[in-house]
């Protein structure tokens, strides 16, 4: 990556981070999504591989500004000398399979993203499952526009996520494609079929992924009820 790339890789991961809330999880996420082991960056930052740990499971307070930096300069550095994902990460034609992306920037429970989607739980357990985001995906799209490490760019800024699978046929494409990626949301919904492969009921399980069937009467009305979700939740944020 050339200089400037690489500058605007900082901003846009370290933007990505300050703005989360859960900073912590954050990092993590992106590194996990470079393949770069926790002990590796810890060395590159001059840091016990313990203060690491405790920063990315919030342990620690909040990371400030400058460590945010410091960690995801040290994070391309040691990508360039890798897999350079980074260039894959932050800047990719989706071919229009992602039509809506949004993290709330407070925590919302599982069951009003289900009812927001006008969704039946097919299995998983919701007691104390906190959403932070979603992504909305043409299914069809995903499958010819996204692959390898492209399919990380719906996880957003955190894996504790919904991602809406729009235009399904049974249901099995979708949980396969999240099966063997290393990155898994917590909730995954599917709109279009009337019912769902036993397959991808049976991945579902296996993953611990909440999996909801959308009643919901178009892309555009989940779009519009998960939008409406990030704006409350940003309101309500600002008001703490």
């Amino acid at each position: 990556m050339e200089k400037m790339t690489n500058q605007e890789a900082v901003s846009r991961i370290a933007g990505s981070v300050v703005v989360s809330d859960q900073p912590g999880k954050a990092l993590r996420s992106w590194r996990e999504k470079l393949g770069i082991k926790q002990i590796e960056l810890a060395r590159a930052m001059g840091l016990a591989a313990s203060v690491l740990s405790d920063y990315e499971s919030g342990r620690r307070s909040s990371p400030g500004v400058q460590f945010v930096r410091k960690y995801v300069e040290c994070l391309i550095a040691l990508d360039e000398t890798k897999n350079r994902m980074v260039p894959k990460l932050i800047s990719f034609d989706d071919g229009g399979a992602i039509l809506s992306i949004g993290e709330f920037n407070k925590p919302v429970e599982a069951s009003v993203v289900i009812n927001a989607v006008k969704g039946k739980v097919l299995t998983g357990e919701l007691e104390g499952v906190k959403i932070y985001g979603y992504t909305v995906l043409d299914s069809i799209r995903t499958i010819y526009a996204l692959s390898g490490y492209d399919f990380y760019r719906i996880f957003g800024s955190t894996t504790e996520r919904a991602l809406v699978f729009t235009k399904v046929g049974m249901g099995r494409s979708p949980l396969v494609a999240v099966r063997v990626s290393q990155l898994k949301p917590r909730m995954i919904v599917i709109h279009g079929p009337s019912a769902i492969d036993t397959l991808a009921l049976e991945l579902a399980k296996k993953e611990k992924i909440v999996l909801v069937l959308s009643g919901s009467s178009s892309e555009k009305e989940i779009i519009e009820s998960l939008t409406s979700i990030a704006m409350q939740a940003s309101q309500s944020a600002s008001q703490l």
